[in-house]
């Protein structure tokens, strides 16, 4: 079974949990930033020469009265080629200097602690790896089943994966790999004791 506590009131470092968040564009750009590094290019579409058919001149050049066409794959037809279009190879990521992401997360975590979201447990302990044990770490913090919940915790095994995957509403990740994304779209944020200190150094490393 799950080894877990009851909630205490956190004491967290002023210097990652408690600082000045003046507008939301860093944080913005932040979140934009992880959803277009995980888009995929998947869309294509074809160019007029690689649509097939439109070999044969549709009418003659002259005396039809019509505009002149060589081709019925023409982009301005209707089943023609298309002009601009994607063709699966672009590339759609956008990047943040370490130094702007890591006072993004800290922004992201001040606000998060100011919502009291922020929850520390002792630990989350799971050697059978089994939901029921992410189950019970939730009923034991008195947390309503249709939360999203983000587990931090200090080393994210097989068994935190096996235990967490079924939860559709639990999200466990390692302390240092905390993002804006996940931390402004959790309803509770869990944290481990362990993972705690780890969060710190690692939001505190630019300075």
């Amino acid at each position: 079974m799950a080894e877990t506590t009851t909630a205490k009131k956190p004491t967290l470092d002023k210097g990652v949990f408690d600082v000045e968040v003046k507008n939301h564009e860093l944080l913005k750009l932040a979140y934009d930033s992880y959803l277009a590094n995980s888009r995929g290019a998947n869309a294509t579409t074809k160019r007029r020469g690689e649509v097939r058919g439109g070999g044969k001149k549709p009418w003659k050049q002259k005396g039809t009265g019509r505009a002149r066409f060589g081709s019925s794959r023409n982009p301005i037809w209707r089943g023609g080629g298309i002009v601009f279009g994607p063709l699966g190879n672009e590339n759609y990521t956008k990047t943040v200097p370490a130094t702007s992401k890591r006072l993004a997360v800290r922004q992201a975590l001040t606000l998060a602690k100011k919502a009291d979201k922020i929850t520390i447990i002792k630990t989350f302990s799971c050697p059978e790896g089994k939901t029921k044990e992410t189950i019970a770490l939730l009923n034991k913090n008195k947390i309503d089943e249709r939360s999203r919940v983000l587990l931090v915790v200090s080393v994210k095994d097989d068994l935190v994966v096996r235990a967490t995957k079924n939860v559709n509403q639990v999200k466990a990740t390692k302390a240092t790999y905390l993002t804006v994304f996940d931390i402004l779209n959790a309803d509770k944020i869990l944290i481990s004791e362990k993972s705690l200190p780890m969060i710190e150094a690692w939001l505190k490393g630019d300075k």
